[in-house]
């Protein structure tokens, strides 16, 4: 396997190009990267800035440079020694007309040769939400209209700048009446036109339309088609007869026919499970495997699948043994990918869970959510609250796919109850709790069944629906149960598979959404916690649960990804780092959130519907501009603070939305939503210039203790179990937000010009800037290249301190035969470092503590790897010492 020992991602689009990556590659392999970790490269849907939207996986974007410009980027690639991997989209497709796949369904309906690609409900027509309101009205208002589609090379039923192409054998229908000889000669055309040689009639019909005799009688053409137009019930008509219906894009939640990505209707769910489809829609990709341009693939979604155990053995055996193979999962807490992946692990969202017990204030939480309660006025049940963001996706988000699950078990309940029938609403309540109790984003059931696993979690879920606190009637509940498990009657096998295979693809997205897209932006005592990957209840932080999950990941995945920021964290991993700070100065944030809100309290507006903003949006606007403060930017400085404003006011707009309660992507309160945003600009205001000096006195020593945090996390990251992956530009100071802010194309030219051979000693300024963050990733990249099966295969055991400062280091030890590795960081810095932040602590903050070697690491020659200095590895080593310049060390021993 082609194991990296770090990667880096970089975000294609938005600027970045294949040549311009080609010319990163010096930059990458001075840092000590070993594998480029490549976003989306295949053609996506026009205007697409992050690539999810594949709209041809067999053609790699002209836009990015084409063919030729990826073969540059891999020969750069190769000729500095570097792996490429790439995020390839199995689980769906841009649902857009530019992919000529979901173009043919629309036209031919399940007559077309791609018909069986798609997740499609065949037994009705395929919808297709893109109109700004009903069908009905927008017929009426005239907006629809027949066109001759000259590029295309067929007749179009158009809105706007939307084109869908008219089943031919309906050409008649639009064709009645007109007695132009083209017309005459498309009749022709369309009768003799085929699903299976659709190419052959587009062209035929492109070749007719090009002819320069046809040039005058195209135009009178599409002037009777125009008038044509304008007969709505013949319009209707004409829609009546297609392969699709259009409807309006506020129905889709109800009314869809296909499967999408989460709420997404412009993705269309893809069926890898089909042997061909996997094969037409892998062909690009595995060529590339198998060539040798690329060494790894990173699965987008993979809980999104069908059947993802059986996708990844498929890729497996296509793929072959040596390429590297990632998937991005969301693990719940203690939760255990399925052993038999054969895979490396998971793209790291539990890594920055793991951290959070390192950076978080172990009492913070409890403490932070009394104050938000008490300031919002209503107790804080983290656990109702989940119960109430589940349901809204269940009963509004994902309506249409709660709806089809309910149809399936309505149809097979008749021929597998001996009892009294069960109800609809029954039924309905049975689905609903089992799907809003769902912990997991899934199970991982097949075509045969549950496994013995998949069934203790089903019925462990299940017995929480009846201690639960809306209690599903057994019966109903039971019914669910034997459909998830199979145990049906031979009728009903096919639809238990079906509804089985559905309900799994179901509760991902549902968690999905109800947590990271809704609970993290309703509740926000502690933004650093509402990350992706975090659990937002029940669990217990600090240094104990941190080296628990340490061990646990090098037993389990110890070659999986190991992240801190991504193209989907909510926030960088560095405005992170400041927002753990606060948890260690519960006073300090009231006595702030207090003297803002008052300073700020003229910017705040009456609506019918109460405040604007209210209390617990005015912490979320405090709390992400802690976050988010730019180092260094100074409270009169015009230039920095628009461009801060920029960034920031469509981050509120957006948390707004996804928060669901006063506003919401799909019924937007304009005036609520305009009067939070004037509130949040009014923040950068020349009458606010009061308001951002006291922000920054108060906050100097959370961005000083933030950067020590950095610091922490990034030593973590790169020495702990698993493999390092650096977002592009977080190897510096990473404050970015949600995307699309942490998507920009980041400062290349400055991070360039860090190295890690000028370790920058003690002063707080680079740590402030990142330097010291980044000179510190330069440092520690080469090594573990050198040595990777320390840090690929090492021994890992925690290290404890004792004496007065032992709850501010964390510690630990990596072994690989003659080979050692001590890291030593620390933690909870703020009190420490002062609500003025200006200095570190000294020395004599960690006199009389020390941290003692266990056996077989103690007596060992060891040397700073940082400083270069040799250490003498007694069995009890002086903090004092060791940390006498810098609060952290990492030692080593062997070559």
């Amino acid at each position: 396997m082609s194991t990296p020992t770090s990667t880096y991602r970089i975000q294609f689009r938005n600027g970045m190009t294949f040549d311009r990556a080609a010319a990163l590659v010096p930059y990458m392999q001075r840092l000590g990267i070993s594998h480029f970790y490549a976003s989306p490269i295949f053609t996506a849907a026009p205007g697409s800035t992050h690539g999810y939207d594949v709209a041809d996986a067999n053609e790699i974007d002209p836009e990015l440079g084409g063919r030729e410009g990826f073969d540059r980027l891999s020969a750069a690639l190769k000729q500095a020694g570097l792996g490429l991997i790439l995020d390839i989209v199995p689980n769906h497709m841009a649902a857009a007309l530019e992919n000529r796949w979901w173009r043919s369904i629309i036209e031919w309906g399940r007559e077309s040769a791609y018909a069986h690609f798609f997740d499609v409900n065949w037994s009705r027509r395929l919808t297709l939400p893109f109109l700004g309101d009903t069908f009905e009205k927008v017929l009426n208002e005239r907006d629809l209209s027949l066109r001759l589609d000259r590029e295309a090379g067929c007749l179009t039923l158009s809105y706007f700048d939307s084109h869908y192409p008219l089943l031919p054998s309906t050409y008649g229908k639009a064709l009645d009446g007109i007695d132009l000889p083209l017309a005459q000669s498309i009749l022709a055309c369309a009768e003799s036109a085929r699903p299976d040689d659709e190419q052959a009639f587009h062209s035929r019909m492109r070749d007719l339309l090009a002819s320069p005799d046809m040039q005058a009688q195209a135009e009178a053409l599409q002037a009777r088609l125009d008038e044509v137009s304008k007969d709505c019930k013949r319009l209707d008509d004409l829609h009546d007869a297609q392969a699709f219906r259009l409807i309006s894009w506020r129905d889709a939640p109800r009314d869809l026919s296909y499967r999408r990505f989460f709420e997404i209707t412009g993705l269309a769910g893809l069926r890898v499970e089909d042997p061909a489809v996997f094969a037409e829609s892998h062909r690009l990709i595995l060529d590339l495997v198998r060539s040798g341009q690329v060494d790894g693939l990173r699965v987008d979604h993979v809980d999104g699948l069908s059947d993802p155990g059986g996708y990844l053995e498929r890729l497996r055996k296509e793929a072959g043994p040596d390429c590297y193979l990632i998937v991005e999962k969301i693990l719940a807490d203690k939760e255990q990918l399925p052993a038999e992946w054969p895979i490396a692990g998971t793209t790291g969202y539990e890594f920055i869970s793991a951290l959070s017990n390192v950076m978080l204030e172990p009492s913070a939480p409890r403490r932070f959510q009394d104050d938000y309660a008490s300031l919002t006025g209503r107790p804080l049940d983290l656990l109702e609250e989940i119960r109430a963001a589940k349901g809204l996706m269940a009963d509004v988000n994902f309506a249409g796919e709660s709806a089809r699950l309910l149809e399936l078990a309505i149809e097979m309940a008749a021929d597998n109850t001996d009892d009294a029938p069960l109800s609809q609403e029954d039924l309905r309540h049975a689905l609903r709790e089992l799907l809003i109790t769902f912990p997991v984003y899934r199970t991982y059931g097949t075509e045969s069944g549950l496994s013995s696993a998949d069934r203790q979690r089903l019925d462990d879920v299940m017995e929480a629906v009846r201690k639960g606190p809306s209690p599903a009637k057994p019966e109903a509940l039971a019914f669910l149960g034997r459909i998830m498990t199979g145990d049906v009657a031979p009728a009903s096998q096919e639809g238990a598979r079906m509804f089985r295979t559905r309900f799994q693809q179901l509760t991902g997205p549902l968690m999905a959404k109800s947590i990271e897209d809704t609970l993290f932006y309703r509740i926000n005592p502690l933004l650093a916690l509402n990350e992706v990957g975090s659990e937002p209840h029940g669990h217990a932080f600090g240094i104990d649960a941190f080296h628990e999950a340490m061990q646990d990941r090098q037993k389990t995945q110890p070659l999986g990804l190991s992240a801190t920021s991504t193209h989907d964290t909510k926030r960088g991993e560095d405005a992170r780092a400041r927002l753990y700070a606060l948890s260690e100065a519960p006073e300090l944030w009231q006595e702030a959130l207090h003297a803002w809100r008052a300073m700020n309290e003229k910017a705040t507006v009456s609506l019918n519907d109460g405040t604007a903003p209210e209390p617990s949006v005015e912490w979320l606007i405090y709390q992400a501009l802690i976050g988010v403060w730019p180092q260094g930017l100074a409270p009169d400085d015009a230039d920095g603070l628009k461009a801060l404003e920029e960034r920031f006011l469509p981050y509120i707009e957006k948390s707004l939305r996804e928060a669901k309660l006063r506003t919401s992507w799909n019924d937007q309160n304009l005036g609520y939503e305009k009067s939070v945003t004037s509130y949040a600009r009014h923040l950068f205001s020349e009458d606010a210039l009061e308001f951002r000096r006291d922000f920054i006195s108060r906050t100097q020593g959370l961005r000083l203790a933030g950067a020590v945090n950095s610091v922490t996390q990034t030593l973590i990251k790169l020495t702990a179990p698993g493999i390092p992956d650096i977002y592009q530009g977080s190897e510096g100071l990473d404050l970015s937000l949600v995307d699309p802010d942490n998507r920009r194309m980041p400062d290349f030219d400055a991070l360039s010009k860090v190295s890690g051979d000028d370790l920058t000693p003690a002063g707080t300024s680079a740590w402030l800037d990142g330097r010291l963050k980044a000179q510190l990733v330069a440092r520690l990249l080469p090594d573990r290249e050198k040595r990777a099966d320390l840090y690929l295969r090492g021994d890992y055991h925690r290290i404890d301190a004792k004496g007065a400062a032992a709850e501010h280091v964390v510690g630990y030890s990596r072994s690989h035969g003659q080979e050692r590795l001590v890291v030593l960081v620390p933690r909870l810095l703020f009190k420490a470092v002062g609500a003025q932040g200006t200095t570190l602590p000294d020395a004599g903050f960690w006199q009389d503590t020390t941290v003692s070697l266990p056996d077989g690491l103690a007596g060992t020659g060891y040397r700073n790897l940082l400083t270069g200095e040799p250490v003498a590895a007694q069995s009890d080593l002086p903090l004092a010492q060791l940390f006498k310049d810098q609060p952290f060390a990492v030692l080593t021993s062997g070559r």
